[in-house]
């Protein structure tokens, strides 16, 4: 997902236009070639933050869209902030209920929350009140049904370095950071829920295998991985991603990158091996959606449509749910 810096809040402010009405997308569930497997595709709900949960929900169910990523991003529900944390009070657990029955009463399935505040802050006190913030989400998600929700390690940035090392990646960190991992895995063990951290190669989770290490180190269950293959393109090709993740893989980003870039692109703007990435998500891991991630309203049926073409080119196909 990594916003980093600029690129995300770029995205999140580019401007918003409303999706066109006839531009319904591919049908679901086309027929593949030779049936390689299947996948279940989602929509990130990030960058759509002038619509309405209702709106957003009428939109995505015209394309086929039945499974999202709910950041509570919309403009009715405007509680998400990246790398932080939010008063969440205003969240009752009608509000909650409401907004879950949105989606669901529209065909769509709630599959997991984005919550991705900063786990690595130098600022213990800061690292705390991060926490109770992530057991705030939880109890959002509870009330609306979700026991899964995503984060990265979170970013740090001293005005004034102390070591010629970046933050995330002193050793002391290391420890911290597994020492955290830790403490919210009980958290979520409390609350029955998974928490999915995503790898990004600017961040404490700077390859495929640094985060088998970290999830290894962590030792839970309720720690498991989100695999975005574009935040990891720079390290690792595609094999080796799954290779050293699939175990704990339990759902998947469809965007894209350039090489040697930081920004994200929407998924076919980039150079992510689209047939190859879907093969090995059908083979190794079934389960997990592939979630579109950099994608609002002017650029949503392109990269739909890209993801639904390279599915029946690798003879991938559709399925409605996980």
């Amino acid at each position: 997902m990594s916003k980093y810096q600029l690129t995300r809040r770029g995205i999140l402010k580019a401007g918003v236009v409303a999706l066109p009405l006839a531009a319904a997308g591919e049908a679901l569930s086309q027929e593949a070639p030779e049936g390689k497997g299947s996948v279940v595709i989602g929509m990130a709900t990030t960058g759509f933050r002038d619509y309405t949960n209702s709106r957003l929900a009428t939109e995505l169910a015209k394309r086929n869209v039945r499974t999202i990523q709910l950041f509570l991003s919309q403009s009715d529900s405007n509680y998400w902030r990246y790398n932080s944390r939010n008063d969440l009070t205003a969240l009752t657990a009608e509000r909650c209920k409401e907004i879950a029955g949105t989606y669901r009463s529209a065909g769509i399935s709630i599959h997991s929350i984005g919550v991705y505040t900063n786990l690595i802050h130098p600022d213990e006190a800061e690292r705390k009140a991060n926490l109770a913030y992530f057991e705030a989400m939880m109890k959002v998600g509870g009330h609306m049904g979700v026991r899964t929700f995503i984060t990265e390690a979170g970013h740090y940035h001293a005005e004034k370095p102390a070591s010629r090392e970046p933050h995330h990646f002193q050793e002391h960190v290391w420890k911290t950071m597994v020492a955290t991992a830790k403490q919210l895995a009980k958290i979520a063990d409390g609350h029955n829920a998974t928490v999915l951290v995503e790898p990004y190669f600017q961040s404490f989770l700077a390859s495929a295998k640094r985060t088998r290490v970290f999830l290894e180190e962590v030792g839970s269950p309720r720690i498991r991985a989100l695999l975005d293959p574009a935040n990891l393109l720079e390290l690792n090709d595609l094999e080796e991603m799954f290779a050293q993740l699939t175990p704990w893989i339990d759902c998947l980003h469809a965007k894209d990158r350039k090489l040697h870039t930081r920004q994200g692109v929407p998924a076919g703007q980039g150079d992510i091996d689209y047939p190859k990435f879907v093969t090995l998500a059908a083979k190794h891991t079934p389960k997990a959606p592939l979630i579109l991630e950099y994608v609002g309203s002017k650029d949503c049926d392109q990269a739909i449509g890209h993801l639904r073409k390279m599915l029946r080119e690798a003879g991938v196909s559709e399925r409605s749910t996980t």
